[in-house]
C-alpha cells in the first residue's frame, strides 16, 4: 500500500515521501496516528502544498527534543523493586515504569514507546536505556535498580 509521510520517521522515510508499506502497518499505525495519508492524487497535491509547514513543525519538534535531551542525557534514575537473595527481581522494570519515573522527576512527557532498554532489566544494578525523543535525537539514561526488600 502506498502512503505519503506527514513526518520524518526513523528507518521509514521523510516528510512528503511516498513509500510502499504493508496494509496493516499503514492502517493501524501510520494513518491512525496521523503520520501518513493514503497516496491518492488529491493527497499528493495537498502534501506538496503544505510540505514547508510540515518541515517547520518537524524542526520545532526536533528543537524541543534537543532541549529535553540536554537535560536528561546521561542522567541516573533510581528504582526500588522487590528482589530475591541472589539479586534477581520479581518481574522486570518496564518502559512504562521508566516513563512514569522520568515524568515524576523531570516533568517531561516521554511515552513508553520512546524508551528502548538495551537489555531486559531483571536484576539489581545499573542499566543503560536509550530514549528516542525524535527521529534524529536519541539520549542515553541510566536506570539504577535497588532492592526495596529481600524476600526468601
Amino acid at each position: 500500500m502506498k502512503v505519503i509521510l506527514l513526518e520524518n520517521i526513523k528507518r521509514i522515510g521523510s516528510i512528503g515521501e511516498i513509500i510502499d508499506v504493508k496494509r496493516g502497518f499503514a492502517r493501524n499505525f501510520l494513518i491512525a496516528n496521523k503520520k501518513a495519508l493514503y497516496a491518492s492524487k488529491e493527497n499528493i497535491n495537498q502534501v506538496e502544498k503544505i510540505k514547508s509547514q510540515l518541515s517547520k513543525k518537524d524542526n520545532e519538534k526536533k528543537q524541543e527534543a534537543k532541549k529535553i535531551a540536554e537535560k536528561i542525557n546521561k542522567k541516573e534514575f533510581f528504582v526500588k523493586k522487590l528482589s530475591t537473595e541472589n539479586k534477581e527481581l520479581y518481574g522486570s522494570v518496564k518502559p512504562t515504569e521508566i516513563s512514569k519515573l522520568i515524568k515524576e522527576q523531570e516533568k517531561f512527557d516521554i511515552t513508553p514507546s520512546m524508551i528502548q532498554p538495551i537489555k531486559e532489566i531483571k536484576s539489581l544494578g545499573k542499566f543503560k536505556v536509550k530514549v528516542s525523543l525524535h527521529s534524529d535525537v536519541d539520549v542515553e539514561i541510566h536506570i539504577i535498580v535497588e532492592s526495596a526488600e529481600t524476600i526468601q
